[in-house]
């Protein structure tokens, strides 16, 4: 089921109601559309000298840092986010196997935030592209022993190729499909991997609506999101995406988070694939 997102109009919307030529108004719409790509414009143009980093390979080095950021990140946003990721993975063991054990993969498990959030006795599998996140993944296994860790894949959101089909219960992805390349190709690989009746579930933040202060400056100040959240995209409409995955049950809400007005917006749920 879907809920209703709070919406914030921008002044050029706001005075519409009183303005009665309809000529009036798509001209404040464009202009709003037209600022909003020149103030986009500048933020690429600021961007250059990372652009140029990356291009010439000295931005990967970024990488070895990004661990650490988000390692810190994670316990203001876990604190923030508490009772929402405990009320989505609040019924985690009723994804169990035949045999009773709940196997969970999590895709992009970076420094295992949602460890805590796992019930006791389940097996964890975590996969995430950047080797560096291994030191901090540590760390919150030696802080979550009620857990039985398997393995640590190095590998994309995307080619899961070492994870066999229909193999876990439960597939977890939160804050990741912002930053990979092809979200439905990640949706795909998820779907395999799962056992039948298994789930996927997941907490993101996405594109807010276009009517709002939020959306402008999702896209105004994305260029530079983008480089110090690692590839990380707020313009994403991934709703979507999991509307037209293979998935047969999807329950998905829409949620304003008590963010940064920039991942305020998120969707949580989870979606389940057909036995």
């Amino acid at each position: 089921m879907i809920g209703w997102q709070s919406r914030i109009h921008p002044p050029s919307v706001l005075y519409i109601w009183n303005l009665r030529s309809w000529n009036i108004v798509v001209f404040s719409n464009a202009a709003m559309s037209a600022c909003m790509c020149f103030c986009t414009l500048i933020f690429k143009i600021l961007t250059l000298p990372l652009q140029l980093l990356e291009v010439v390979g000295i931005y990967s080095l970024y990488k070895r840092v990004f661990p650490f950021m988000v390692y810190k990140i994670t316990v203001t946003y876990n604190k923030k986010m508490h009772e929402k990721k405990k009320e989505l993975f609040s019924n985690l063991s009723e994804f169990a196997g035949a045999d009773g054990s709940l196997r969970i993969l999590e895709i992009g498990c970076g420094s295992g935030a949602n460890f805590q959030y796992y019930p006791s006795g389940c097996k964890v599998i975590c996969t995430d592209p950047n080797p560096h996140f291994q030191r901090y993944l540590q760390k919150s296994l030696d802080a979550n022993d009620q857990l039985e860790f398997e393995k640590f894949v190095v590998a994309s959101a995307e080619d899961l190729g070492t994870v066999s089909d229909n193999s876990v219960d439960v597939v977890v992805s939160t804050l990741v499909l912002c930053s990979v390349n092809d979200s439905k190709k990640v949706l795909e690989e998820a779907h395999r991997i799962l056992r039948p009746g298994g789930a996927l579930y997941f907490m993101e933040h996405v594109v807010s609506d276009p009517s709002s202060w939020t959306y402008f400056f999702q896209h105004v100040l994305q260029p530079m999101w983008y480089y110090f959240g690692d590839g990380c995209e707020v313009t994403r409409a991934t709703w979507k995406d999991l509307e037209a995955s293979k998935f047969s049950d999807l329950r998905l809400r829409h949620i304003e988070a008590p963010l940064i007005f920039m991942i305020r917006p998120h969707i949580v749920g989870y979606a389940i694939k057909q036995k």
